[in-house]
């Protein structure tokens, strides 16, 4: 075969793979202006558009940019957004802000959407969204067995006894929840 050839014939193949490679790779596009605000018609829908960014590092840059909706349950919403990134003082202000009377509705909202971490055995992270619940709803008794169980896992054993004794308090039924406290209990005297 002829040298000369074989050489147009890969050059040839490199300028054309570079082209295909050129025209396949997609370009940066600037838009002309910001990406329009979307709206969201109830919290529940922000929140299902927004669960993934409810973390330490994203959730409070994402909420500027994506804001709730500004109703008690779209706050609700942010609340418990702050509160699984760890911002519990955000999920608080956000509560706060709101009327008295709608606070705890929000605060109940934080309880559904963190009640699987606390199931899950996340102690050290449902702990402090548990006792963020139980300062709007006092007698809400899944918030205070969890703090409690919480608090004994991560060595507060004053909280616990006090989140306990007061589930037990509220809660009546001979189940495992109530063996649970009662034993924490017996090993907390």
């Amino acid at each position: 075969m002829n040298r000369g050839l074989f050489l147009v014939g890969l050059g040839y193949l490199v300028i054309s793979g570079a082209w295909v490679l050129k025209h396949r790779m997609p370009r940066a596009v600037k838009p002309d202006h910001p990406p329009a605000q979307v709206t969201y018609s109830s919290g529940q829908e922000w929140f299902a558009a927004n669960k993934q960014y409810c973390n330490a590092v994203e959730t409070e840059l994402a909420q500027r940019n994506h804001p709730a909706p500004a109703t008690p349950e779209g706050q609700g919403y942010s609340a418990a957004c702050y509160a699984l990134g760890g911002k519990i003082d955000l999920a608080k202000a956000t509560i706060d802000r709101l009327p008295s009377g709608a606070q705890p509705a929000a605060a109940n909202i934080v309880f559904n959407v963190a009640h699987p971490v606390a199931d899950a055995g996340d102690d050290r992270s449902a702990g402090p969204i548990m006792e963020l619940v139980v300062g709007y709803i006092p007698d809400h008794y899944m918030a205070l067995y969890h703090a409690g169980m919480s608090e004994y896992a991560l060595g507060q054993p004053d909280l616990a006894r006090e989140h306990l004794e007061s589930f037990l308090t509220y809660y009546h039924e001979n189940d495992g929840w109530t063996q649970n406290a009662r034993d924490v209990l017996a090993r907390l005297r």
